[in-house]
């Protein structure tokens, strides 16, 4: 059995335990979480148990992500719920501080723990990966204060290998790019702006529209940092003047594109893990 293959096993092992009772999903639609409530559904459907699948409904995350995950959580077979919260008045992040996931990570999964004591269940479980361990990633701490379940880190399952998995099982968002808050487009210290992360959102979604896989925004004050994967710059700079005029439309008027192509957590150099 190689390396692979063991992490398959223990996860699998480890998500017919979780499922013995009813159990919640924390849900975003992406492939990490969408794995996490695939093997559930499975393994829950066998013992003849329940799992909800909750999706957390913020000012931070894209809208489309909601609809997303309601399609994909019905067609897997699980009970899906929405929480509706306003992060910026209770989580305390309206000014993106350096801890702004700890502090929205505790806040969000605080209410979703009490959804869960309300439908009778001592199991959370979220998506949580080997490699999201390695990185700037303070919201982590929130999990394990809260003793949120990290099935996939769990067994060392790398973010290459969940979509491995998730192709396997044929799930329809395991090749779907990471998502992540949108926040993470500014600084910390910057004064969040629900009107400028609706534009960040709507200039990413044209230009992935494109053709582009990763795509994002990053605010620096006046100007916007570009970043999409090094081997679609031909193609960007082909598509540039529709993207640019795009762009200014949203108001934004100094643009660039980086050179070192797209890298996840770019706005957390110099941070400590």
């Amino acid at each position: 059995m190689n390396n692979y293959e063991e992490k398959c096993s223990r996860l699998l092992v480890a998500m017919e335990r979780y499922t013995k009772e009813d159990c919640v999903v924390a849900f975003s639609g992406g492939a990490d979480s969408s794995l996490i409530l695939k093997l559930a559904c499975l393994m829950a459907e066998k013992q003849g148990n329940k799992v909800h699948a909750v999706t957390v409904h913020t000012r931070l995350h894209p809208m489309n992500d909601l609809k997303l995950a309601e399609q994909t959580a019905k067609e897997m077979g699980a009970i899906h719920r929405v929480i509706y919260v306003d992060e910026f008045q209770e989580a305390g992040i309206a000014q993106n501080p350096p801890d702004r996931c700890y502090r929205c990570k505790k806040y969000l999964f605080e209410q979703l723990k009490v959804l869960a004591g309300e439908l009778g269940s001592s199991t959370v479980l979220e998506g949580t990966n080997e490699d999201d361990l390695h990185e700037y990633r303070p919201g982590i701490q929130a999990l394990r204060e809260l003793e949120i379940i990290s099935p996939l880190a769990d067994a060392g399952m790398t973010k290459e290998e969940v979509r491995r998995v998730a192709a396997e099982y044929q799930i329809p968002t395991a090749g779907r790019a990471s998502a992540p808050c949108l926040a993470t487009r500014f600084p910390y210290g910057t004064v969040l702006s629900v009107e400028l992360m609706q534009k960040v959102e709507a200039a990413e979604t044209m230009i992935k529209e494109l053709g582009f896989y990763n795509v994002r925004l990053r605010i620096h004050d006046e100007i916007v940092r570009i970043e999409i994967d090094e081997e679609a710059v031909p193609a960007f700079i082909e598509n540039r003047k529709k993207i640019i005029r795009f762009l200014k439309k949203q108001g934004f008027y100094y643009i660039t594109l980086d050179l070192e192509g797209f890298r996840s957590g770019s706005m957390d150099i110099g941070m400590q893990s």
